[in-house]
């Protein structure tokens, strides 16, 4: 009698420790779909404050549109120009992000007209080239990568002196012919010689060229009103000093000609007037990063607009889930 008991409560403990078992692992199960449902409703959540932000954005560019104030300041009634009432000034379009609150979050939102950037359809080489250089990139590197982008976009399949042509791209183990015509998107150039992912997009150490190039400026000049300060570096005659100097200057009043810009010697106009214009493009590149109550992750949407007419825009580039500065 004695052994049926013990091996009773043997069997007994055995349940119980199934039993246990059973509960625990339930309550992991429970545990982890409630953390996985709360981070899917907040990554939604995020991803529609983003949304927001590009649709804000679009709104401020039509809104630019229609008060075109070339004074920046809210007193610009002094001067000659319209008032600004606090709250209503004309965004930037040189990528300063502007915060919005919003009741259970915020996004903040940039806007940048791409006659700012580099385009690399239009815009001579010798930009492109202090460009990469500014970035820091190897010479060696640079010279790569610009000759090589100026034979993948020329007609012919001569080479430049460190470009590649078809030859070189039919000997990879995935061969292709070069392109001879101009780039459709700029993931484009991870085709050409020299190009890598990692030069061409940003990281948590450097900024990736993509930030700064084009392809739908629509013109080979720079406008200095919308340019970063890598890109108003690459052009011949404007120093850095000069480029700080630019910068200072659009935020309160837009240049309306180059010539207003301070710190360029007279003498050096005729260097720095082939590659600059102030007037800007009808595309605009809109970037929006959604946020919940921290600002630890966000959710960032990346978007490429022109403008057709009045109230009416296409979209020529939208991608969700962007890497977050």
């Amino acid at each position: 009698m004695g052994n049926k008991k013990g091996i009773a409560l043997i069997m007994v403990l055995w349940v119980l420790a199934i039993m246990m078992v059973i509960v625990l692992s339930f309550s992991f199960a429970v545990r982890v779909e409630t953390h996985s449902t709360l981070s899917f409703k907040e990554d939604i959540e995020k991803r529609f404050l983003a949304e927001a932000g590009i649709e804000r954005g679009i709104m401020e560019v039509f809104y630019r549109n229609v008060n075109p104030v070339r004074d920046l300041s809210l007193n610009g009634a002094n001067k000659g120009q319209r008032t600004i009432l606090e709250g209503m000034e004309v965004w930037n379009i040189a990528g300063t992000p502007y915060m919005i609150q919003t009741d259970n979050g915020f996004y903040t939102v940039s806007i940048t007209d791409e006659s700012g950037k580099v385009d690399i359809n239009t815009t001579p080489d010798v930009i492109l080239r202090n460009l990469l250089i500014n970035l820091g990139l190897e010479l060696e590197d640079v010279d790569t990568i610009v000759d090589s982008i100026m034979d993948w976009k020329d007609p012919d399949e001569l080479h430049r002196l460190h470009g590649a042509e078809s030859d070189y791209y039919m000997l990879l183990p995935n061969p292709y012919k070069v392109k001879n015509a101009n780039f459709d998107t700029l993931e484009e150039l991870l085709m050409v010689n020299g190009v890598t992912p990692e030069i061409l997009y940003r990281s948590k150490e450097k900024k990736g060229i993509i930030d700064f190039l084009t392809v739908n400026s629509g013109t080979g000049a720079i406008n200095i009103n919308a340019a970063s300060r890598e890109v108003l570096m690459a052009v011949p005659g404007i120093t850095p000093e000069v480029a700080d100097e630019i910068i200072t200057q659009r935020q309160i009043k837009e240049i309306s000609y180059f010539q207003e810009i301070k710190g360029i010697p007279e003498e050096n106009y005729p260097l720095v007037e082939p590659y600059v214009t102030t007037e800007g493009a009808h595309t605009f590149a809109i970037e929006s990063v959604g946020y919940k109550s921290n600002k630890k992750a966000g959710y960032g949407i990346k978007a490429i607009i022109v403008v057709i007419g009045d109230n009416k825009y296409n979209y020529l580039y939208y991608k969700k889930g962007i890497s977050v500065r």
